[in-house]
């Protein structure tokens, strides 16, 4: 019978390479992973790992045995998330990440919400991008992360990843308070303000390829990737910026919100392991993440009425 400690050793260097990451990711000494992977090998009488440098790499046999060992994983935490089902409290420790504008719209309400009605249950918050969060997600780092996308720019969400939405976080223009358009009837074009100097986030991130889809060829004059920021230069007339209404709780003096035709908007999604579905703390945490979309700010978007989730009711993708 082949040990679990050894196959999740195995498996963590396939993931990240060296023994010294490797042991953060599992919270052991990198001695532990060592002696794992040699214990491992004499178990299977198969070189499994090679030197590569500074790294580690896993021979063909090594290869085949860290994916068995994978499925073998996920099966051992889907057994533990319907054992945890069946205790009465939530408990454990949850990771959850998320993207920086639902950091300050979300979490604040969510984290208040599970630390009052579930006080054994041990969070910790990393802010961070999409691509960050998935990565985290497969490589067990984080439980449970919170998921943008532009409609316009949809995601893929990887194999082995469950998630349901939360609703749409509608985006409106940032004009001055004396632009000529700031009170006008109606939607605006962006046609009509592409000549105006924009305020943009950087190159690279989401909303900076979100706003050249929209408007090709842009350049922006301005490059802040804190809308908060960006709305603090509109309100000093230095230029017009595209900011989602999960961003802000309020406006600045000086600024006023114009939609937008056509009406631009991002899918807000919770995102977690299919294998950790049963998990009670995954539950109560995507309950509480719905609780607090439907109790955003005024500012945002019109309420949801998605009902609080329910393992095994809702419909939840999984790919």
């Amino acid at each position: 019978m082949l040990d679990l400690s050894r196959l999740q050793a195995l498996r963590a260097v396939q993931t990240f390479g060296t023994v010294t990451a490797a042991a953060g990711a599992l919270h052991i000494t990198p001695s532990a992973v060592s002696q794992h992977l040699a214990k491992l090998e004499r178990e299977t009488r198969t070189t499994l790992v090679e030197k590569d440098g500074r790294r580690l790499r896993l021979t063909e046999a090594g290869r085949v045995l860290a994916e068995h060992a994978g499925r073998v994983l996920a099966a051992v935490e889907e057994a533990e998330a319907a054992l945890a089902a069946h205790q009465e409290t939530v408990s454990g420790r949850l990771s959850v990440s998320s993207f920086p504008t639902a950091c300050r719209g979300l979490l604040p309400h969510t984290l208040r919400r599970l630390s009052a009605e579930h006080p054994d249950l041990e969070l910790t918050l990393l802010e961070t991008d999409r691509d960050a969060s998935f990565d985290g997600i497969l490589r067990g780092i984080i439980d449970i992360a919170l998921i943008d996308e532009w409609l316009e720019i949809p995601v893929t969400f990887p194999p082995g990843v469950a998630n349901v939405e939360l609703g749409l976080d509608v985006g409106d223009l940032m004009l001055p308070a004396g632009h000529p358009l700031a009170f006008g009837a109606g939607p605006i074009t962006l046609e009509e303000v592409r000549e105006e100097r924009w305020i943009g986030s950087q190159p690279g991130t989401v909303c900076h390829e979100w706003l050249l889809r929209m408007l090709p060829g842009l350049q922006p004059s301005i490059l802040v990737n804190e809308f908060e920021t960006q709305l603090t230069f509109v309100a000093q007339g230095l230029g017009v910026a595209f900011v989602p209404r999960l961003a802000r709780a309020s406006l600045p003096a000086g600024v006023v919100a114009r939609p937008v035709s056509p009406e631009a908007a991002r899918r807000v999604s919770v995102a977690w392991r299919a294998a950790a579905s049963g998990r009670p703390a995954i539950g109560a945490t995507v309950a509480a993440l719905q609780n607090a979309w439907r109790h955003r700010p005024s500012s945002a978007a019109p309420m949801s009425q998605l009902p609080e989730w329910v393992p095994g009711r809702d419909v939840i993708h999984v790919v």
